[in-house]
Formats: structure tokens, C-alpha cells, sequence
């Protein structure tokens, strides 16, 4: 799973947004490293859509304009569980293997 796709789904776990919503939820939960666009992020929640991971929510009228919410799916809930155990494995991988590296002194050769 990609980043961005990561924080939608996060930004869409806590409870169901709009498109704007979710790009400032992504750009705070990712401490301003993901700055969605909102041409990406409809492409996005479009695939999302058809992956079963999100669903439309609601729709309502604001100052004319149509705003839609978003929500994430049971599978969305299964999908984003299953990565957060993929990153929470990957890093404990790599943090075993850091940790011998970093406690030892680097030999420099002569």
C-alpha cells in the first residue's frame, strides 16, 4: 500500500469526511510530508470506491456547491489493520537488525 493511500484510509478510520477534510487530515497526520492535491485525492478515493475499501457516506449541498463524505468500509477497516501489521513487522525487522549495528563501535579500516 502506498503512503498517501495509507493516510486516507487512516484520516477515513477516525470518522467519515469530505474531500477537504481528508487532504488536511492526510497533510496533519503525515506532519506535512503528504500534501494532497484534490485531483489526486478524488482519483484515489474513486479507486478506493471501486477496491471496496471506502464508500460514499452522504452528500449535502454547501453554499451551492455539492460536498460529499467519505467513510471507510468493513474491508477498508480490514485492509488498513492488515497494513498497519505489515509496517509494525517490517520495522521490527529492521530495528533488529539496526540495533546490533548500532550498538557496536564502526572499525574504521587501516
Amino acid at each position: 500500500m502506498q503512503e498517501p493511500t495509507f493516510f486516507i484510509l487512516t484520516a477515513l478510520a477516525e470518522e467519515p469526511r469530505h474531500g477537504y477534510g481528508v487532504i488536511q487530515a492526510v497533510e496533519s497526520l503525515s506532519d506535512g510530508r503528504i500534501r494532497l492535491r484534490p485531483g489526486t485525492l478524488y482519483a484515489a478515493l474513486d479507486r478506493l470506491a471501486a477496491d471496496g475499501l471506502v464508500a460514499l457516506h452522504r452528500e449535502e449541498a454547501v453554499d451551492g456547491r455539492l460536498r460529499r463524505y467519505y467513510r471507510l468500509t468493513e474491508r477498508g477497516v480490514t485492509g488498513l489493520a492488515a497494513e498497519v501489521e505489515r509496517l509494525r513487522t517490517n520495522a521490527a525487522i529492521a530495528a533488529a537488525r539496526i540495533r546490533p549495528t548500532v550498538a557496536r563501535p564502526a572499525i574504521e579500516p587501516a
